[in-house]
């Protein structure tokens, strides 16, 4: 499955590097790509929600549209 989120607030690399950490961590996903000019983040894997993904998004300082 792969999933597009767009995520406000992000604005370098550290800020990618922050969603890509959490939104890692959840349980099934196996990438995740940050685009920051789209301020998109593209979620693959197996088994993983909106809600899993909006919490690490938000655990990393930033919010899901």
């Amino acid at each position: 499955m792969i999933k597009n989120y767009s995520v406000k607030g992000m604005s370098c690399e550290h800020c990618a590097n922050a969603v890509k950490g959490e939104v890692g961590e959840i349980p099934g996903v196996q990438g995740v790509d940050v685009d920051l000019a789209a301020g998109l983040v593209t979620v693959t894997g197996q088994d993983f929600t909106d809600d899993q993904v909006d919490a690490a998004v938000n655990e990393a300082g930033y919010t899901v549209e």
